[in-house]
């Protein structure tokens, strides 16, 4: 039961980013830039306090799958987010909601994992809640085919992050593991904001709070959340569990921004939730099986 808590915890604390980003006044890139570059920073003053190196835990293959591991987080951010600018909010959400299938067909491929019929059930039900939830913004936005493109890479990315992440937690704790990844990860970010010339400094103190609040809780809590839990589900189950986040950000926006919730994202919801009770009950039948 304190597994579920703690996936709980972390999908509320996922959730709160597209609260906190909604009043950060500044470039996406960036915003994805200091979520990583906190982060990780966090981490290796954690580190460094218990005097411990977490570059001890890996191999040399454990460097090159981390590296990697970043690469895809890092095209997680850079692609999903630049989607908004090209494409409406609802299929950039849909689009990027499909990382589970990528999931599922990694696993087969890389991993050896079939995914049972629960799983695959769990899979097509938050697939269709996805749907639903963002159904109302549909046809806002331009709908370019660019943009389309650019959130099924993230789509892509953050599953590429999930496989490599199974594979390296088997072995290595989550505490080292976030620390190398999330480090590696804001180099990345850093380059690219970079390159694009964004300011990394020409911002007020609220905004530089707001960077520090998206860095500690979606990303230090929500995110290393899922990474622990790596260690405990299949990669396709907790790819199915970030679907939740809508959830999570729809009540957070009804308390904190008086969004009202309409029938359809209840529905949606529903939907969304029911196909997460399908996937942690067959990835539990499977682990049952394996032991």
């Amino acid at each position: 039961m304190r597994h579920y808590l703690r996936l709980g915890i972390g999908i509320i604390a996922i959730s709160s980013a597209s609260i906190l980003i909604k009043f950060c006044d500044a470039p996406s890139m960036v915003i994805a830039m200091y979520r990583l570059v906190f982060a990780s920073l966090f981490f290796i003053t954690t580190a460094g306090v218990k005097k411990t190196n977490p570059l001890n835990k890996f191999h040399k293959r454990d460097l090159g799958l981390a590296f990697f591991s970043a690469l895809f987080l890092c095209g997680h951010f850079a692609a999903w987010i630049t989607s908004l600018d090209h494409t409406s909010v609802a299929s950039s959400v849909v689009l990027v909601s499909t990382s589970p299938v990528f999931v599922a067909i990694g696993s087969i491929f890389f991993l050896k994992q079939k995914p049972g019929k629960l799983l695959i059930w769990g899979i097509t039900f938050t697939l269709i809640g996805a749907v639903i939830l963002s159904s109302k913004e549909f046809g806002v936005g331009k709908n370019s085919l660019f943009g389309n493109a650019l959130a099924l890479a993230g789509a892509i990315g953050i599953a590429g992050h999930y496989l490599i992440g199974k594979v390296l937690r088997a072995r290595i704790d989550t505490f080292s593991y976030v620390t190398i990844v999330y480090s590696i990860t804001a180099l990345f970010l850093v380059f690219i904001s970079g390159f694009l010339r964004n300011s990394f400094f020409d911002y007020n103190a609220n905004t530089y709070l707001l960077f520090f609040l998206i860095a500690f809780v979606p990303q230090v809590i929500g995110h290393t959340t899922l990474n622990w839990a790596l260690k405990l589900f299949s990669a396709t189950t907790v790819a199915v569990i970030t679907l939740s986040e809508p959830i999570g950000a729809s009540i957070l926006a009804f308390f904190l921004l008086g969004e009202k919730i309409t029938g359809l994202q209840f529905l949606g919801g529903f939907i969304i939730l029911t196909g997460v009770a399908f996937a942690l009950r067959g990835d539990k039948h499977n682990r049952a099986i394996s032991w």
